[in-house]
């Protein structure tokens, strides 16, 4: 996917992501609603300029340096079929990334290349995505590394519990 979708799917999901944050899960209209709670991970479900937009999202658990003020962090997992595009990974950090230092992602011994736009990051070669979607489901945490756009070196920890049972239900409501 080139940069003008993914920054469009990007502000789909960060509107997405702050309604989540600020509607109950009883949520009405376009706004996305929870429809299932499986371990760390929800998934929800909302509208998109292209039609449904089903998502499994989490926060981390642990963010380095502990002192840093930064807007919450999110994980998704995106299925948006009007679009055709199914388990794409993103990330919001909450905060500006530098774009020259690529963030990666550590699951277990497997080591991901992401690339940063803004606040989100993405996998760096698409070809790999099913194989960081195979390695999360296989996994017990992941860990992000990303420098700032004021060269801090963070680290956001994430727990993968739940997130097999997640994405079954993305696929469930999002065929």
């Amino acid at each position: 996917m080139t940069d003008s979708p993914r920054l469009a799917a990007v502000a789909v999901a960060l509107s997405l992501c702050m309604a989540v944050t600020a509607v109950p899960a009883r949520a009405q209209g376009g706004s996305p609603s929870l429809v299932g709670q499986f371990g760390d991970w929800g998934v929800y479900v909302g509208g998109g300029q292209s039609g449904k937009v089903c998502f499994a999202l989490s926060q981390p658990r642990e963010r380095l340096p502990a002192g840093l003020n930064r807007d919450p962090g999110y994980i998704f997992v995106s299925t948006r079929p009007g679009d055709n595009v199914r388990n794409e990974f993103s990330v919001l950090v909450g905060f500006p990334l530098r774009e020259d230092a690529d963030p990666s992602v550590r699951i277990g011994d497997d080591t991901f290349a992401l690339y940063a736009r803004q606040s989100g990051a993405w996998i760096r070669n698409v070809a790999e995505e099913a194989r960081l979607i195979d390695a999360m489901r296989k996994g017990s945490d992941l860990e992000m590394k990303s420098t700032s756009s004021r060269g801090n070196v963070t680290t956001d920890r994430y727990s993968l519990s739940g997130i097999t049972q997640a994405l079954d239900r993305v696929t469930q409501e999002c065929r």
